[in-house]
């Protein structure tokens, strides 16, 4: 069995009031599933869990930063103009988000105070497949896997600052 390991530092963390989660060699689009994951970096848990709902309703576009060549503008966006509804991702980083309160409501943590503190998504294993041509050739045809990983944190609350 292979060790994964976070690309968040241990030192950031507190075990006692974070938990986490990760979804390895998931077969999403990275790319896709890198602007799902900083979409709902920062937000609350059930606001993030009926933002990723919607998106896969397709009645909330992802606001896309980096990979916007050729893609067409959504109304609703602030901040970005470009954006798209990516529904298997949204729906992979959903489950891993569920399997992050999960693991938060297993180690006694307050579900209502939770937020999304990290969210990464990265490429993982390619798979290498052939695809056979005419006259005896073929092509290689890479099936590229993807990482997530989801970290929440419970908020303090007024009296423990």
């Amino acid at each position: 069995m292979p060790k994964w390991g976070y690309s968040i530092i241990n030192e950031m963390l507190n075990p006692e009031k974070t938990a986490k989660a990760s979804g390895r060699e998931l077969k999403v689009s990275h790319k896709a599933a890198r602007e799902v994951a900083k979409a709902i970096r920062g937000m609350d848990l059930t606001q993030a869990k009926d933002f990723l709902r919607e998106v896969v309703a397709k009645n909330k576009p992802v606001p896309y930063t980096r990979f916007t060549k050729k893609l067409g503008h959504k109304g609703g966006l602030v901040g970005c103009a470009v954006g798209r509804y990516p529904i298997k991702a949204a729906d992979a980083i959903l489950t891993v988000l569920q399997a992050a309160q999960a693991n938060a409501e297993n180690k006694g943590l307050d579900v209502d105070r939770l937020r999304v503190m990290h969210s990464a998504a990265y490429q993982g294993m390619k798979l290498k497949r052939y695809m056979p041509r005419a006259h005896g050739r073929a092509s290689p045809k890479y099936e590229i896997t993807t990482h997530v990983e989801i970290v929440l944190e419970e908020k303090p609350t007024a009296g423990e600052q």
